[in-house]
């Protein structure tokens, strides 16, 4: 399990080829890769600034990752997510997981990013061309999320 909170840019390619290593075991595995895009909410988005609470956040990103290994059979995680001033198409957030089977790995990866959408400890600032503002979450992240609060989503 490998968890990463960084302001430098990453390669994608290269962390999925890291979650898979050379293990023998690993039947599957899934990665997601958020990028910034350019427009929120119909305005044109210039820039974005991710805060975080350091130490705090990690730990809260490593509960997450142990969470994932209770509930499914997972060889590998890696979450990393980036943090500071962020440009359009750049990357914000990776996620993998592998796993002997895909079911385990699409549904381990899917509640990871649906948890750091909704309840990881970082504030996202948006620039635009009329200002800046705090952005706040959606509520279809929060009804994402809540149906892991059940075990019906569970294999």
């Amino acid at each position: 399990m490998q968890v990463q909170v960084q302001e430098q840019l990453f390669d994608p390619g290269a962390l999925l080829h890291g979650v898979h290593g050379a293990n023998p075991a690993i039947g599957a595995t899934v990665c997601f890769t958020g990028y910034m895009r350019d427009f929120n909410q119909d305005q044109q988005v210039q820039g974005l600034f991710l805060e975080h609470f350091p130490g705090m956040t990690e730990k809260s990103l490593r509960a997450i990752a142990e969470q994932a290994c209770q509930r499914w059979p997972l060889q590998a995680v890696h979450i990393l997510h980036r943090v500071g001033q962020l440009t359009p198409s750049e990357p914000i957030v990776f996620v993998g997981t592998a796993s002997a089977h895909r079911g385990d790995a699409f549904a381990a990866c899917e509640f990871i990013m649906d948890y750091l959408k909704t309840r990881a400890p970082f504030w996202k600032k948006e620039f635009t061309a009329t200002g800046s503002y705090w952005v706040d979450g959606r509520s279809s992240d929060q009804q994402a999320a809540e149906r892991w609060n059940t075990d019906k989503e569970r294999p």
